[in-house]
């Protein structure tokens, strides 16, 4: 049996979000908000993991067409989501 994660940043932080990952079979590592009430201790090895995906989430939301989710259908979603992050690719692989 595979194990699956699912790696997010606060915005999912839920507890439908996570109800949902734990019947599919999914193992969430989404960090408490400030204001939650339940907290639980952050574990050395997920923290590195959580902090690239917030980054990387970050980054994404430069894209204005991304950050207010403008695009009708999932698939242009999707296919814009795919094209900003190959545009971070690039620009971080050939630098001058």
């Amino acid at each position: 049996m595979t194990l699956r994660v699912a790696i997010t940043d606060k915005g999912y932080d839920g507890r439908s979000n996570r109800a949902a990952a734990r019947t599919r079979g999914i193992t969430s590592m989404i960090p408490r908000k400030a204001n939650s009430k339940q907290r639980r201790p952050v574990l050395s090895e997920e923290a590195p993991l959580r902090t690239r995906i917030e980054q990387t989430i970050g980054k994404l939301k430069r894209f204005k067409r991304f950050a207010r989710r403008c695009d009708e259908t999932t698939a242009s979603f999707t296919a814009f989501a795919s094209f900003a992050c190959s545009i971070m690719l690039i620009t971080s692989v050939h630098t001058t």
